[in-house]
């Protein structure tokens, strides 16, 4: 497990940074949220003209919805212990995402923001985040320190950040 650090970019920045590059591919993105409860699509849709290359956001706080909406498969959940904080649920969010969109890339955060919920598996600011670019999805686990809102802006500019850097290695 990486230990993550506050992006220094502000949102705002990494927000600009990712609809240049979107828009140049003419692209569309899509996110698929759980700890940040639509954060990251409020980052995104708070630039004026984010029609051009926003689709979708799908906020999926409870594991019924990450099936229903997103598509991932209930054995996920238990793989790695109980709980929707892995590998392999947010590859499948980010699949799901581009794939019940009408988006190119998808961003797709699970973790555990505190103050509770936290195990010694999994303690609080453990989270997982995958990117879909080109058909193909990777994933990181980051743990991020802080409270509450700390981890949920940590993990925001972490998602941000590793989709503009997807797309510029693509260049």
């Amino acid at each position: 497990m990486d230990k993550g650090n506050l992006v220094e970019n502000s949102v705002s920045s990494l927000v600009d940074a990712l609809a240049q590059r979107l828009i140049t591919k003419q692209w569309m993105a899509a996110t698929a949220e759980s700890c940040t409860g639509g954060g990251i699509a409020a980052a995104l849709t708070d630039l004026a003209g984010s029609s051009a290359w926003f689709d979708a956001g799908f906020i999926t706080y409870s594991n019924a919805a990450k099936q229903r909406m997103l598509g991932v498969s209930p054995e996920h959940f238990r793989e790695s212990g109980p709980g929707a904080v892995s590998e392999a649920v947010v590859l499948e969010m980010s699949l799901g995402a581009v794939a019940r969109s009408g988006a190119d890339v998808s961003m797709a955060v699970s973790g555990v923001a505190g103050p509770g919920g936290g195990s010694p598996e999994k303690p609080v600011g453990t989270v997982w985040i995958a990117w879909c670019v080109e058909g193909k999805a990777d994933a990181e686990c980051f743990l991020f320190g802080g409270d509450r809102a700390q981890i949920r802006y940590a993990t925001i500019c972490a998602a941000l950040q590793g989709l503009v850097n997807r797309v510029d290695a693509l260049a």
